[in-house]
């Protein structure tokens, strides 16, 4: 009844002439008096702030219903027409090569959300270490100064050895705060640690090829409309975010039952 009083001035005018105001004799009763509702939340302050958060919740709620439902509907239709990611001769595979589940990883060493994606993608190599290989590609942003270094360091290490680039992978990521307290020493410290040759690596920064591949992530990452990081493509399936292992999980679990 309270919740009423807020057109109650307007409303008691109209009630003359109609037992039951519209929606619109109302709107129009307050756009022709606004102090009507100015009235109204002055008589009882604390119910308009009830009121009124409660509709933003709502909202929110009907808003987020929406978001889930129209991306299930993506899901569905990349579960029907996966991505088609490249993976070439020579990148570097986490986990077994002949895994029934291959995500690419599109991130930047820098950014911390993809430090998050990094320890979401270890729990799920941990939790299918016989179902899942991981292809990190490179999608370093401008606003990050250390993340197009980084992909390059992690290439001319992997021109060297795998295993050595999957460490510095490993040790970049759990360490990120080194990058803004050592920038390029950070990068050159986890080389040192992975067992990198220092000469040799110096030498390869400047490589063609790693430019190359490095442009070439950036620009398959743009065709899939990957914009920020981190980015999953789950056997073709989009994951857009740092989301938990839950989402991975389901993604694989679908994947694994024959994408039903």
């Amino acid at each position: 009844m309270k919740a009423l009083k807020f057109f109650g001035i307007g409303a008691l005018a109209l009630s003359l002439v109609n037992c039951a105001p519209s929606a619109k004799q109302l709107k129009e009763a307050v756009e022709k008096d606004p102090s009507i509702v100015f009235v109204a939340i002055e008589k009882d302050p604390e119910q308009f702030i009830e009121v009124v958060n409660k509709a933003a919740q709502n909202a929110q709620r009907k808003a987020q219903e929406k978001a889930v439902a129209e991306e299930g509907k993506k899901r569905d239709e990349e579960f029907a027409n996966p991505l088609k990611p490249v993976v070439e001769e020579g990148r570097v595979i986490f986990g077994p090569k002949d895994a029934k589940i291959t995500i690419i990883e599109y991130s930047d060493f820098e950014c911390p959300y993809c430090a998050k994606g990094h320890a979401t993608v270890d729990e799920v190599m941990k939790a299918y270490p016989k179902d899942v290989r991981v292809v990190y590609k490179h999608l370093p942003l401008d606003f990050h100064p250390l993340a197009m270094p980084a992909a390059r360091y992690f290439e001319a290490i992997a021109m060297q050895d795998h295993a050595k680039a999957e460490k510095f992978y490993n040790i970049v990521f759990e360490n990120q705060g080194d990058l803004r307290s050592k920038k390029e020493g950070a990068l050159k410290d986890a080389a040192k640690k992975v067992g990198a040759d220092m000469k040799k690596l110096e030498k390869d920064l400047s490589s063609e090829a790693i430019t190359k591949r490095i442009d070439a992530d950036m620009e398959e990452a743009r065709k899939f409309n990957f914009s920020g990081t981190p980015g999953f493509l789950i056997n073709g399936v989009s994951l857009r975010g740092a989301y938990p292992f839950a989402e991975f999980k389901d993604i694989i679990e679908r994947h694994l039952k024959g994408g039903k």
